[in-house]
Parts: C-alpha cells; sequence; structure tokens
C-alpha cells in the first residue's frame, strides 16, 4: 500500500495541483504620522517593494484640505514625491495599511486614517518606533493614542523591524 504522500505524488493526482502561488502580494499603504517617523519610512521607501506605498500624514494643514463637518473622511495624505493623495482612495485599493509613530508622541491622525480603514474594512496595523529612548509614560501615550485604531500593534525593537515586517508580508 502506497503511503498518502506517494499517492499524492502520483500523476493522477496531479491534475489537482493548482500551478499558481496560493496568494498575491499584498498593496501595503504605509504612513509616517510624525517628523521622526517620516525619515524612516523615506528610508525604507527606497528599498525595492513589490506592492507598497508610502505616504507622510501632512504635518501642517494642506492649502487644499477641505475642513469642517465630515473632515476625517476628506482627509489628504502626501506622496513621497510631494503630491497630495486622497486617504480614501488610497485606503480602498489597500489590502493593509501600516501606521508608523515614534514614541512620545500623540498622532491624531490614526483616528483619521482608523476611521477610513474602518469604513472600507482594511486591516490596520501600527508600529512605534524610538522606544528605547523614552520613558514608559512616553510610550504610553502613543499605545493608548494608537491602540482604538490599529488591529495589530507593535513596539518595534529598531527600524529595520518595519522592513522586515514588509518583507513577511510581502510587500
Amino acid at each position: 500500500m502506497d503511503s498518502e504522500s506517494a499517492r499524492m505524488s502520483s500523476a493522477a493526482e496531479a491534475r489537482y495541483r493548482i500551478d499558481y502561488p496560493n496568494s498575491k502580494p499584498r498593496v501595503v499603504k504605509v504612513v509616517a504620522l510624525d517628523a521622526a517617523s517620516e525619515h524612516v519610512v523615506k528610508r525604507v521607501a527606497e528599498r525595492q517593494w513589490q506592492r507598497a506605498t508610502f505616504f507622510t500624514w501632512p504635518l501642517a494643514p494642506l492649502a487644499s484640505a477641505p475642513g469642517g463637518e465630515g473632515w476625517s473622511m476628506q482627509a489628504w495624505l502626501g506622496d513621497l514625491a510631494g503630491r497630495t493623495k486622497a486617504l480614501v482612495e488610497e485606503v480602498a485599493s489597500a489590502d493593509l495599511v501600516v501606521m508608523v509613530s515614534s514614541a512620545g508622541t500623540s498622532p491624531q491622525a490614526a483616528a483619521v486614517i482608523g476611521e477610513a480603514c474602518a469604513v472600507r474594512k482594511v486591516m490596520t496595523m501600527a508600529l512605534i518606533i524610538g522606544s528605547e529612548e523614552r520613558s514608559n509614560d512616553e510610550l504610553s501615550k502613543t499605545l493608548a493614542t494608537l491602540r482604538p485604531y490599529a488591529s495589530m500593534l507593535v513596539i518595534a525593537s529598531g527600524d529595520e523591524y518595519i522592513e522586515e515586517m514588509l518583507s513577511a508580508l510581502r510587500a
């Protein structure tokens, strides 16, 4: 009697095999939420990625960004070339949105991005960098701000963690 492995390797069973990869690269949008994380995100963006796009959250209001009621759904991102992109459109084309923040900040942008992702049912992840240089109280402040808006929240041990995480996600 043939083993299960031997039977599965037979020509008769080969017709049931799927001859293409079981998953495609994810469309990942990476957003730097503050000035310190912007430097890290720009450095990570220099690598070759399959389907990752990198953005910054405007630290100052954009002249073309509308305000008033419903502003969170009309928010804007900046790509690394300096162009303005609509947050909702970028989220709509994403499988995953990664927010990068430095420890000790209170990134209100996480609420806006998290709201846009929730509406589109896009998974969110937050990475906190620079925690080794900050106190536990400062780190707790950042954790408390990001926690409600991230499906996965990681305190990165170093900036290289972001590259490793994106590689593991096949971005």
